[in-house]
This record gives structure tokens, C-alpha cells and sequence, in this order.
């Protein structure tokens, strides 16, 4: 494991800690997915032009590890609170294929970076469906691949917030996104020199934690050790929340803890 790997082992909530998914189809695509030469190469190379090229935080392999658990969890509290998901029943699929559509989603959903990072969601799509095409067909016929299709596409197009999600799967995927945003993420550049408003906040943030909420399915706890942290929060995570599905089902603290530090994390800000 390389040190920026190292830096973002943080603490969240591993639905395998303690439940089980009730099919074993997504288990067997991730296990897929894990080992698929294709895709693997396609998460180390999508972060040359954000972080080697443009020092933007990390949208490698890491990121996609960190989404793609988080939106897992996402599905499964939700789930446990019996709330009801419409993508995969829409087409017709099995309950079985909800979390299919959300790893698989989750695991695709940021590869048009190796093309630009503006307008990455985009490039993503035709990306994306030349390695569903391969892909799908290991666990489904014809016309179920094409609908599994359609859905994993669909949330990819709409991790982006100018496009709404028209499905609770879309809606996980959206929030999951902006919920890997702790330090480690933001290491590199700032180690370079970087000091734009992501950089920074993300410096602010200590850990992310998932738990099953009082008031609702969800409670995301946020633990930040300076004021910049409220740009992830504020500005960031709320954005894609906003319009994706959960709004009422997902709650969201921030929680101030008070680090030493030699020197102040904000010195000057790049707008």
C-alpha cells in the first residue's frame, strides 16, 4: 500500500462488519470487478489529470474504494429502514440487482477522467458502456444486461448535480461521491503546494462515519478540525444531496474537534 493509500484508511461503516448482503449476485460482481484487468487499469489512469496534471484531489482507486463502500452502506441502512428503491424495480429486475446497479455505478462513475477533468461525468458515459458491454453479459441474458445497463449509466450521468436523479440508486450514488471528502483525499496537493478552496477544506476534515440515524434512515457524522471544513459540508455535500432522492432520509452533523497544529491550516485562499 503506497503512503497516499496509507493516509486514507479512515473509519466508516463496513456493511460487512456486521450484516450480510441478502444475495450473493453483487458480491460475485465486485469480486469481478476486483480483478478485471480493464477496469483496474482505467481507476489508476483517471488520476493523472486530476492529481498528477491539474492538482485536484484524488479520483483514483482509492476514491472509487471509498464511494463505492459508502454507497453500499448508503443502500444498506436505507434498506434496513425499509425504504423502497425504484431503479432496478422499474425495469423489471430483481431486488437482487439494486445493489448491483449502485456498485457497479459507483465503481464506473468518475472513469471519463482519463479523457479531461471538465466534463468528466460526460466522458464517463461512453466509457462506461463499452466495459458494461463486456462485462454484463458473465451474469445476464440480453435484455436484462440492457436494462442493468441503463441504470448503471443513468447514475453515473446524475453523480454530476446538473443532472437530477430519477432513481434512489442515481441518489446514492450522488451523495456517496461527496462523501469521501476527509484529508488524506486532498494529501497530494496540498503537500504540492495547492491551497484552492477544495484543498483546503478537505484538509479540515478528520473522519466521516455512517450510523443508523434517530430521526431518520442515515446520520452522517462529520468531524472537522477547522472552520474550512464547512465548505465540504456546506457548499459540496449539501449540493448533491440537494435534489437526489434523500433528502428526507438522510441527516447530517459536523462535529468541531480541536487539534494542536504547529501552524494555521488556512494561511491564504485561492477563489
Amino acid at each position: 500500500m503506497s503512503d497516499a493509500d496509507a493516509d486514507r484508511e479512515e473509519r466508516f461503516y463496513r456493511p460487512e462488519d456486521d450484516h450480510s448482503f441478502p444475495d450473493e449476485k453483487v458480491n460475485e460482481v465486485l469480486a469481478f470487478l476486483d480483478e478485471d484487468e480493464e477496469v483496474q487499469a482505467y481507476l489508476e489512469a483517471q488520476n493523472v489529470n486530476a492529481v498528477t496534471r491539474m492538482r485536484y484531489n484524488d479520483h483514483g482507486s482509492k476514491h472509487i474504494e471509498i464511494v463505492r463502500n459508502r454507497a453500499l452502506c448508503l443502500y444498506e441502512l436505507l434498506k434496513r429502514a425499509g425504504v423502497e428503491f425504484n431503479g432496478a424495480a422499474d425495469q423489471g429486475l430483481a431486488e437482487a440487482d439494486e445493489a448491483v446497479i449502485v456498485a457497479l455505478a459507483a465503481t464506473l462513475h468518475d472513469i471519463g477522467h482519463v479523457v479531461h477533468r471538465d466534463s468528466h461525468t460526460y466522458y464517463s458515459i461512453p466509457l462506461a458502456a463499452d466495459v458494461l458491454d463486456r462485462f454484463l453479459p458473465e451474469f445476464y441474458d440480453t435484455a436484462e444486461a440492457i436494462r442493468v445497463k441503463g441504470e448503471v449509466l443513468h447514475a453515473i450521468l446524475c453523480h454530476h448535480t446538473e443532472e437530477n436523479p430519477l432513481t434512489l440508486e442515481a441518489g446514492i450514488i450522488r451523495v456517496a461521491d461527496a462523501l469521501d471528502m476527509e484529508r488524506g483525499r486532498s494529501r497530494i496537493p496540498y503537500e504540492e503546494g495547492g491551497r484552492g478552496i477544495n484543498t483546503i477544506s478537505s484538509q479540515a476534515i478528520r473522519n466521516v462515519s455512517l450510523y443508523e440515524g434517530d430521526d431518520g434512515p442515515v446520520l452522517v457524522e462529520i468531524e472537522m478540525t477547522d472552520a474550512a471544513g464547512v465548505y465540504q459540508v456546506d457548499s459540496l455535500l449539501k449540493a448533491k444531496l440537494r435534489d437526489s432522492g434523500l433528502e428526507d432520509l438522510v441527516q447530517i452533523e459536523a462535529v468541531y474537534v480541536r487539534e494542536e497544529r504547529e501552524q494555521a491550516l488556512i494561511e491564504r485562499i485561492e477563489l
